[in-house]
């Protein structure tokens, strides 16, 4: 094989890490580099996450941010419990990135709307979240490949035959005896989410798939290292269900959220909206924040 294949983790926003990410990885013009999904959210510069890899020779499959993103801004009435669950996922960081930088989402949104929700490379499968186990793949929704977790997690046998699928989506310290920056392999399948927004972790990982190195960026102290796949992967059996991550979230978070689509949001997405794109009238989205 003449060029590199290179999977990347979940990015949540954060561009100045994966910068560096992927000035360790320097992919050459040949190499092949895929995005697991979930570009969005949580980190500071989401709509700067967007529009380089939206311009750039690489492809990304759809992650649950993605979609949560997408069912908030439609193209058509905007729904209220949708907007609300986008930003009490971490949407309000995003929607800030946006009013940071000026940037307008038509074109983001457009893109994310043609992501596929997996790709077959022959002997690599790639996936946000997982697959049903009893369930065919050409039946399986996008729900189901980008939210996955406790069915696939528990399967007693590979999927696929001769496919290794590779995701990310679930934080692989949430798995028992998994140290922040670990990978886990399960049953024919590897979770590279490493947890870059998570302040326990902050590892964003790359894997060269070619040479069998495992490079991390440690967001939070911009540290780097590039490590052997066999020194960084721990092997677990079902059952494995990851452990949830614990949410304390007190009034003044509520209180926060709100004031995000109150301000946030009508001074970023509404303002943004103000153009002679019609696809998002801006009247439906005002309606919306001003009922709150």
């Amino acid at each position: 094989m003449e060029y590199r294949r290179i999977i990347i983790g979940d990015v949540h926003g954060h561009y100045d890490g994966l910068m560096l990410l992927l000035e360790a990885l320097a992919p050459g013009k040949e190499d092949r580099v895929y995005f697991l999904g979930d570009l969005i959210d949580r980190g500071p510069k989401s709509a700067q996450v967007l529009e380089f890899v939206r311009t750039s020779p690489y492809q990304t499959l759809l992650g649950n941010h993605e979609k949560l993103m997408l069912d908030a801004l439609p193209n058509g009435p905007i729904d209220l419990r949708a907007w609300q669950a986008w930003l009490f996922s971490g949407g309000d960081a995003t929607v800030a990135s946006y009013k940071e930088t000026g940037m307008m989402p038509y074109k983001h949104l457009e893109w994310m709307r043609e992501l596929p929700t997996h790709l077959d490379l022959g002997d690599i499968w790639l996936v946000h979240a997982g697959v049903h186990p009893k369930m065919p793949i050409e039946q399986q929704s996008s729900e189901q490949l980008c939210w996955i977790r406790k069915e696939f997690h528990n399967i007693s046998k590979p999927f696929f035959p001769d496919k290794l699928i590779i995701t990310g989506h679930t934080i692989t310290f949430t798995f028992d005896g998994i140290e922040p920056g670990e990978l886990v392999r399960g049953q024919g399948w590897l979770d590279i989410d490493t947890g870059a927004y998570h302040p326990k972790s902050g590892w964003l990982t790359g894997f060269d798939l070619s040479y069998r190195r495992v490079y991390q960026v440690n967001v939070f102290n911009k540290q780097v290292r590039i490590l052997p796949f066999d020194e960084v992967v721990r092997y677990i059996k079902p059952p494995s269900q990851p452990l949830a991550l614990a949410k304390k979230r007190s009034r003044a978070f509520f209180k926060s959220k709100l004031e995000a689509v109150r301000c946030v949001g009508r001074n970023s997405i509404c303002l943004s909206l103000r153009s002679s794109d019609r696809k998002y009238p801006v009247f439906q989205v005002d309606s919306i924040a001003s009922k709150l």
